[in-house]
Formats: C-alpha cells, structure tokens, sequence
C-alpha cells in the first residue's frame, strides 16, 4: 500500500521530534489567534491537510495553502482546536519528519498524523496533515473504565434476563421505537456500521433481504476467499484471532460476521426488503417501505444509510440473441460454483477478479472453459502484493514491529490522493521486475495486461473505478498454459448454443457467465428512492482523477462515501474490510453528533458532476 518511513538521525541537527514540536507550536499558536492565513502559511506550497471529520463535518482534502486558507477561515472559530501533541516519537526519512498526534476541538477528540519538510528557507512546512475526529466529549463509548456493569448488584426491578431485554428491544425496534438510522444493508459495512451506533447509543436497525448475517458470502461461488489479508480485514471492535487464515474462504466469513452481529448485539433484521423509500423535507425524515419476514412494516427513520455494497447492484450486459440461448445464463455474482457443469461447455464473459476465480475453479473440476477479454487487465500477484505492497503496514512482521492496525490506518489515510499514485508507482515497478516472466508469461498466451493508466497499479485502480483487476491465487498460470482457453473482444451475440465475438469467433457453449462487474452504488438509490434522488446524490465512487472510468473534474476523495450528500438524511457506506472498518467511524460519528442536536455545518458538501 505504501512505505513507512524509517528512523533517521543526523549529528548536531534538531531530532525529528524536537522539529515536529516546534511546527506544531508555531501552528497552535497561529490556530488559537484565529489567524487562519498564518496557519495556512505554515504549510508548503504543494501540501495537502485531510480532514475526518473533525474539522469539516465532512470527509474532505484542502489542498495547496489558498484551499488551507479557506477552509480555516469557514471552519476555525467554530472548531477551536487545541491542545496539539505527538502520542509518541516522531520519526525521520531523508528530511521528512512525520508524528502521530492529539488534539482537541470544542466538541471531540481527535488524532491524526503529521509530515514536515524543509522549505526552499530550510524552514519546516507541513507537507501532509491528517485530522481525525475519534470521539465526541460527553458521548464517549463505554469502554475501558467505563465499560458496562453487566450484573445488576442490588435490587432490581426489571425482572428480565438479559435475553429477554434483547428479545424486547428488537420486538419494539420499528414497531414502538422507531430507528433513528436505517441501515439498508447487513453485508460487513451494515454490521460495522451497527456495531458502531450500538456502542455510541444511537438507535439504529440494520436490514438485509438473506436469512442470516454473512448470507452475502456464503451464497456466493464456492471457491470465493478473501484476497486482502487478515490483518487488514479487522472489524471494529473485535479483530481477527491470531489464527485465523491470512486469506479466509468466504463461508469462514459469513460465519464471522453472524458471530459478530451477535456478539456485538447489533440490531439486525434478517429476512427483511425495503421496497420503497420517501423523504419528507418539512419533517426530515424517511417514510421506508419494508417487508420483513412476510410482514408489512413503515419505518420512519431520520437517517437512511445505504450499506448495499460498492460490488452489490449487478451489472449485466445486454446482447443480441440472449433471449434465444438455448443453455444457463448468470451474473458472476449467482454463480454457485462448477458441481452443476460437468461435460458442459462454459464461458465467461470478463477477465477480472470473479472472472479468474470461477474459471479457476471450473477447469479445475475438469469443464472446458473459456474466458472472454474484451479490455486489459491488471494482475497482481497475492506472494508479491503482500510484500511489495501491503507488508509494510498490513503484515505479521508489521505487528511484530509495532504497527498497529490503528496506525497502520492513519498512515495509509495521511496520504492524500492526489499524491498517493506517486508512492504507489515505485512499489509496482517492484513488483513487474520481481515478475516479469510471470508477466511475459501471460503476455506470450495473448493476454492483455496493464498496470492503471499510470502506472500506479491496483489500490488506484480500485479507489478510481472499483475494477480492471485480479490478484492472481493460482488462475493466471492455467491462462499462460492455456488450461484456461483465452478469448479476446467484444461480444457480438448470442445463439442458441454460442457466443459470438464482434471479429466473428465463434465460442460454443452451454452456460455463459457474466463476470461483468457492478453498477454505481447509486442504482439502489434509484431503484429504492427514484431516478431523481439517485440524480441529486450523483455519481459514486471514483475521484475524478480523469483516468479510465473515473472522469474528472477532481473531487479529492471518494463520491458520496461515508460523507453528507446532497440528498438530506441520505447516506452511502461499503467497501472492502478495511474501508468498512475505518471509515464506519467516522460515519457514526457524523450520524451520532446529528442524533444528540450537535450543530455539524458541512464544510466543502460534495458537487454532482455525474449522474451515475
């Protein structure tokens, strides 16, 4: 992901923590005159300051001294933070000094990370600052000293075992007492998210159509694992068992997040569709539709939080001829594995992660396969992505140095995303010679290969457009040796037992998947709410960063996620493991400060360039 940056130390020069003391008591002290433009100076010219939170109310890069300026001139008198400190040593790397650090404003507290360098003067500017909202005072969760009683010692009058309080609290949820929030979606980034609002108080309901928590894995293909590693999947609040798989199969992650769900006492409604959902501006708040096991139920929520999952809404292309095949049609998404295609012909429409692992699996039970390339491809390998890109920060030999998965998150959220390509460049260039003929390998059987427009390799490709990739676990030496039969272009249509391509190849099959990605989070808007709520939110996911399906203007963080939208009381959460666990905070954090009638003035609320 990125690299941390070592220890330096040069005789007879300031320590790292001696110059990080001194720059954040010249920037407290412009901060607490209230001259915005004397902390905006304090910064270099091409520096960037992401705000959590904290500052803004909203997810937001300030970037350049002028953007600095003007966010502190809106939101410095009201945020009146102080005390700025580093929670423990300050570190150096060829003249970059960087610090985790503390602070306080007027209603929280909040953490961060810092990096100075000199300037053209020698002075030190600040290049990169992060500022995080962790809690709000007054409203902290009871953890720790304050954690729960549990036992009731004396006398009681509620007479009710702790089951039966559960068994009432989720019998009244949505009858007697209405949710605050709704969560629609009970995926890992609903249950983060529940567990969240359950340990801050805020009465929330999350609601999922499957007949369990972890249903969205477990229904999946029976060859699905996780590709990210366990140390940068943690859930909050309980992380992963040192035993458990670095890459866990997807029914161990279903079981996972049923055991969560229960553990955190997360209020949950299985079995449970949202049909429809209106807002009434007057009142500020939803009139939500819902079919919960057979019954009919309106909830009115005041905030409506669509946890559907960036991979959740199918994208399923349309062909000519799909109405007269003959044989099975699915999206990779209903896929139930290879058991039901022995001595059939399949093909796979797409060549990105579901695309490799379905064939991967069907070749493997002896089916002749057939994986259609109509675009390049990025390829990671696992052995090097792990090493190369994520060791650093998300590995054994990273906690055993001391990282934490805390840390480990705010160095990875300190770089901005203007920049972060810059440090993600150098590791895949790494990476392409590590494996080159592993690459050469793939490029000789006529696959097309690419590493991001520029360069930059799988995160980028991820946080611009969600797809284009494959972290390869063994398929991508069946596609060299051609085990794993290649197919290049673009569909043209179907027959009854064929699939046409546009050069006119003609693929014989029986069943065809379409491994063909997912729609824009937005679709469920529109699905639930209407094209024109779908159309005020916009676009999201992406950064504009104006490379392949990521067009600009810049936006400087992702579209709509875990952030205010233009639609009032309309919010979007989801993501991988990690994203949902990170970011879960700060939207809780949003969401609870609205709950308790905090003032949150949203500084810099997303722009809509692009409807979907």
């Amino acid at each position: 992901m990125t690299q941390t940056l070592e220890p330096e130390t040069t005789a007879g020069a300031p320590s790292a923590q001696d110059r990080v003391d001194a720059w954040l008591t010249g920037f407290s002290a412009a901060l607490t005159a209230g001259d915005a433009q004397a902390a905006a100076e304090m910064f270099a010219v091409d520096s960037y300051w992401r705000d959590l939170v904290a500052f803004t109310w909203n997810l937001k890069t300030s970037e350049g001294r002028d953007e600095i300026a003007a966010m502190l001139t809106d939101r410095l008198a009201d945020t009146g933070p102080t005390g700025w400190h580093t929670t423990e040593p300050a570190t150096d790397t060829d003249g970059v000094a960087e610090a985790f650090i503390a602070f306080e404003t007027r209603v929280g507290r909040g953490e961060g990370h810092l990096r100075i360098k000199p300037g053209p003067d020698g002075a030190d500017e600040g290049w990169t600052l992060l500022t995080t909202l962790q809690e709000l005072t007054g409203h902290e969760e009871p953890a720790g000293f304050t954690r729960p009683l549990g036992a009731v010692h004396g006398a009681d009058p509620d007479q009710r075992s702790w089951a039966q309080r559960r068994e009432d609290e989720l019998d009244e949820l949505g009858r007697a007492v209405q949710p605050y929030v709704l969560v629609i979606g009970g995926g890992q980034g609903g249950i983060a998210l529940g567990a969240r609002l359950r340990q801050l108080g805020v009465p929330a309901l999350v609601v999922d159509k499957h007949d369990r928590p972890g249903d969205q894995w477990r229904k999946r293909y029976k060859s699905l694992c996780l590709h990210d590693p366990v140390w940068y999947d943690h859930l909050p609040y309980l992380p992963f068992p040192a035993n458990w798989p670095v890459f866990a199969p997807k029914d161990k992650v279903g079981d996972w997040l049923e055991f969560y769900t229960k553990v955190m006492e997360v209020p949950y409604w299985s079995r449970t569709e949202c049909t429809s959902a209106s807002y009434d501006e007057a009142a500020g708040v939803w009139t939500v539709q819902v079919n919960h096991d057979g019954e009919e139920l309106t909830l009115h929520p005041t905030q409506l939080v669509l946890a559907t999952g960036m991979s959740g809404k199918a994208n399923v292309p349309s062909f000519p001829g799909q109405d007269v095949f003959a044989g099975e049609q699915h999206h990779s998404s209903a896929h139930p594995g290879p058991d039901d295609y022995v001595g059939k012909k399949v093909v796979v429409i797409g060549a990105n992660n579901s695309a490799h692992d379905i064939c991967k699996a069907l070749v493997e039970s002896g089916i002749d396969t057939t994986m259609v390339q109509r675009s390049s491809t990025h390829i990671v390998k696992s052995d090097s992505l792990m090493e190369i890109g994520l060791g650093a920060l998300y590995s054994e030999q990273a906690v055993q140095d001391g990282m934490t998965t805390k840390k480990a998150d705010y160095t990875f959220a300190s770089l901005p995303y203007r920049i972060m390509h810059q440090f993600q460049i150098p590791l895949y260039d790494q990476i392409r010679e590590r494996d080159k003929d592993f690459y050469a390998a793939l490029e000789a059987a006529g696959f097309d290969l690419d590493f991001g427009d520029d360069g930059s390799g799988l995160f980028m490709k991820y946080l611009r457009r969600g797809s284009g990739y494959y972290i390869d676990v063994g398929a991508c030496d069946l596609v060299a040796d051609g085990t794993i039969k290649l197919a290049k272009g673009g569909v043209d249509h179907l027959t009854e037992n064929s699939v046409v391509l546009t050069d006119g190849t003609e693929l014989p099959a029986d069943v065809v998947v379409y491994a063909t990605g997912y729609g824009s989070m937005n679709g469920w808007a529109a699905d639930l709410m209407g094209q024109d709520v779908a159309d005020r939110v916009g676009k999201v996911w992406g950064l504009g960063s104006e490379t392949t399906k990521d067009p600009g203007p810049w936006e400087g963080e992702q579209r709509n996620m875990w952030k205010p939208t233009q639609q009032p009381g309309l919010w979007f959460h989801g993501g991988n493991l990690h994203q949902s666990r990170h970011y879960s905070l700060y939207l809780a954090l949003q969401l609870k400060a609205r709950y308790e009638g905090i003032d949150t003035p949203v500084y810099g609320l997303q722009e809509v360039h692009h409807l979907s």
